[in-house]
C-alpha cells in the first residue's frame, strides 16, 4: 500500500485565497462573460493583498494604447512599507493574451457594456482578477431580481419547514 502525500492546508489556503469580491457588481450589472486575468503589481501591493485588504466596488477596466488597465480598485498601503509603498488607487495593468484583449475591447465598446472586476484572489501564489463583461441593469431589472431571489428563499424555507414536520 503506497503512502499518499499530505499537503499542508495552511500553505494551500494561502496559495488559493479570495481577497475581495464585488457583490455590488452582480446587483448592478447583467454578467455576460467572465475571464481570468493576471495583474502587474508592486511588492507592497501583494503584501497588502496577502493581509486580505482590497476593495473592488468602484473598479472597472479600460483600454489604453492597446492594453487593458484596471482602475478604481483600492489596495491600501502596506502598513510596514517604507518609501517604496504604492499609491492606493493607482492604475494596474491587466495581463491577458492579445486575442483576449481584442475580444474584450470589441465587446465592451458596444452600447451599455463595461468591464468590471468581480473577484480578486490568489491562484497558485499569483494574484488574479475575475473580469466580467457586463451590461448595466435598469432599476426595474434590479427590483425584479430581488423579488425573484426573495421568492426562491421563501419557497426553500417553506420546503424545509414542511420536511421538518414530516409530511
Amino acid at each position: 500500500m503506497a503512502k499518499s502525500k499530505k499537503k499542508k492546508p495552511a500553505v494551500e489556503d494561502q496559495r488559493n485565497k479570495v481577497v475581495a469580491t464585488n457583490r455590488k457588481a452582480r446587483h448592478d450589472y447583467l454578467i455576460e462573460d467572465t475571464v481570468e486575468a493576471g495583474l502587474a503589481l508592486m511588492g507592497t501591493e501583494v503584501k497588502s493583498l496577502r493581509m486580505g485588504r482590497a476593495t473592488l466596488t468602484d473598479g472597472y477596466a479600460s483600454e489604453r494604447d492597446g492594453e487593458l488597465w484596471l482602475e478604481g480598485v483600492h489596495i491600501p498601503e502596506y502598513l510596514q512599507g517604507t518609501w517604496t509603498n504604492h499609491a492606493a488607487r493607482r492604475r494596474r495593468k491587466l495581463l491577458l493574451h492579445r486575442h483576449e484583449i481584442d475580444k474584450l475591447v470589441r465587446k465592451s465598446q458596444e452600447a451599455g457594456h463595461t468591464l468590471v472586476p468581480l473577484q480578486l484572489y490568489f491562484k497558485d501564489g499569483r494574484v488574479k482578477v475575475e473580469l466580467a463583461l457586463a451590461k448595466g441593469k435598469k432599476q426595474y431589472d434590479k427590483r425584479e431580481t430581488l423579488r425573484r431571489q426573495t421568492d426562491e428563499r421563501e419557497a426553500q424555507r417553506a420546503m424545509q419547514v414542511r420536511l421538518k414536520r414530516g409530511g
